[in-house]
C-alpha cells in the first residue's frame, strides 16, 4: 500500500428498510442504519476505480444489542478519519472498541489491499486456493406449521439443501410439531437446523433435543441464555447427534472459555458484532484448532458487509452451511449485489477486492 499520506477516508450514512419489520429482544427494527464506508489511495491510480484512485468499501452497520450505537459508531469514524494520515493500524486503534465502526474500517482496509494485488478478498484472508462456492442456508421465521412448511418448501425450490427454523416462541410441543411437519415434507435429504435465541429453560431444550434428535435435526443455536456455558456443556452430552451452537454466547464469553466449558461444537460468527472479518478469520481458526466448527452468518447488513461475510465464509476450509442468504430481508440495499445465490450455495465473486461497484452515493 502507498505511504500513509496517500491515503483518505471518507464516511456517508445510509438508511435501508426492512421488508418486514423485525421483533428483537431490544425493540422493533424497520431498519438497518448505519455508514458507507470509502478508503481512497491517491498515491495509486487505477481507470476503473472512482476517481481514478484505488478505493476500499467498507460497511459500519450497529445492530441494537450486538454493536455500539449509531452515534458512538459516528464518532469512532472521526476518529478514524483524522488518523488514517498516520496509517491503517492507527486508524484501527482510534476507533477503540466501537466493534461496527472497527469492521467498517478493516473491511475497507482489506478490500483496498486485495484490490491493490488484483486478488478476491477471500484469497488475500486466507491465502488458500480458489474457492467458488460456499453453503448456505435458508432461515425460516416463527409461523404456524402450515406457513412454516409452505416457507421450507419454497426454499427447497429455489434449491437450499439445508433450512434453519427459528424456534423458541412457542410451547416446545408445538414447535416440535412445526419441525415435524417440515422434515415430512422435504423428506430426509434436506438439512434442518433450529434457532432458540436463548429462548428456552434446561428442561425445554432437553425434552426438545429428544425429539429433535429423532426428526434428525442436526444443529440447535443457542438453546439457552448466553451465560449458561455450563447449561450448553450438560446438553451437549444428552443431544443424541444434535449439534449444539453458541452465537450470542461468543460475544459474551469468549472462545476459550467456550472451548474450556465443552459448551459447543459449533459457534456461530458474526462480523459486524465481532469488529471486523479480519477478528472473525482468526476466530475461525483458532476454533478449528480446538476442533470447533465456525460457522459465519450476517447481521443483516447492506451489500457491502454481506459480500465481506461470503469472502470470509470462503476462506474457511470445510465451511458448513452459513447464514449468508439474507438479501431478501431488505427492501432496498446500498448497490447491486454481485453474490449469485444457486443451488443451495452462495457463488463467491472472483473479481479483485469484494467485488462491489456503484454504491458510494446511496442514501
Amino acid at each position: 500500500m502507498s505511504g500513509a499520506e496517500d491515503l483518505s477516508l471518507e464516511f456517508q450514512p445510509f438508511s435501508l428498510d426492512l421488508a418486514d419489520p423485525l421483533e428483537t429482544a431490544d425493540g422493533t427494527i424497520e431498519a438497518r442504519d448505519g455508514f458507507l464506508i470509502r478508503l481512497i489511495d491517491q498515491g495509486n491510480e487505477t481507470p476503473d476505480s472512482a476517481d481514478d484512485f484505488a478505493v476500499g468499501y467498507g460497511e459500519a452497520t450497529p445492530l441494537p444489542g450486538w454493536t455500539e450505537s449509531i452515534e458512538d459508531c459516528k464518532q469512532a469514524l472521526e476518529r478514524a478519519r483524522d488518523a488514517i494520515q498516520e496509517g491503517p493500524s492507527e486508524a484501527l486503534e482510534a476507533v477503540d472498541r466501537q466493534v461496527a465502526a472497527r469492521h467498517g474500517l478493516a473491511l475497507a482496509i482489506a478490500d483496498l489491499q486485495a484490490t491493490r494485488e488484483a486478488t478476491p478478498l477471500y484469497r488475500y484472508l486466507g491465502q488458500g486456493p480458489m474457492v467458488g462456492r460456499v453453503p448456505v442456508n435458508a432461515t425460516i421465521g416463527d409461523g404456524s406449521p402450515a406457513e412454516t412448511v409452505d416457507a421450507a418448501l419454497s426454499a427447497v425450490d429455489r434449491g437450499f439443501r439445508c433450512c434453519k427454523l427459528k424456534v423458541g416462541l412457542r410451547t416446545v410441543a408445538e414447535d416440535v410439531e412445526r419441525v415435524r411437519r417440515v422434515r415430512e415434507a422435504v423428506g430426509p435429504g434436506v438439512e434442518l437446523r433450529a434457532d432458540a435465541n436463548e429462548a428456552w429453560t434446561y428442561e425445554e431444550a432437553t425434552s426438545a433435543l429428544d425429539e429433535f434428535a429423532d426428526l434428525g435435526v442436526s444443529m440447535l443455536e443457542q438453546p439457552l441464555p448466553g451465560g449458561a456455558l455450563e447449561g450448553h456443556a450438560d446438553l451437549r452430552t444428552h443431544s443424541s447427534g444434535v449439534s449444539i451452537a453458541l452465537d450470542e454466547g461468543l460475544l459474551e464469553h469468549g472462545v476459550d472459555a467456550i472451548c474450556d466449558a465443552g459448551a459447543a461444537d459449533v459457534v456461530v460468527l458474526k462480523p459486524m458484532a465481532l469488529g471486523g472479518i479480519d477478528i472473525a478469520r482468526k476466530v475461525a481458526a483458532w476454533l478449528a484448532e480446538l476442533d470447533v466448527t465456525p460457522l459465519v452468518t450476517t447481521t443483516i447488513d447492506g451489500v457491502v458487509a454481506r459480500t465481506g461475510a461470503v469472502h470470509l465464509a470462503a476462506a474457511i476450509p470445510n465451511v458448513p452451511a452459513c447464514g449468508l442468504a439474507t438479501a431478501d430481508l431488505l427492501a432496498t440495499d446500498l448497490g447491486r449485489d454481485p453474490v449469485l445465490l444457486e443451488k443451495g450455495s452462495a457463488v463467491v465473486p472472483q473479481t479483485k477486492g469484494l467485488g462491489v461497484s456503484d454504491v458510494w452515493g446511496v442514501r
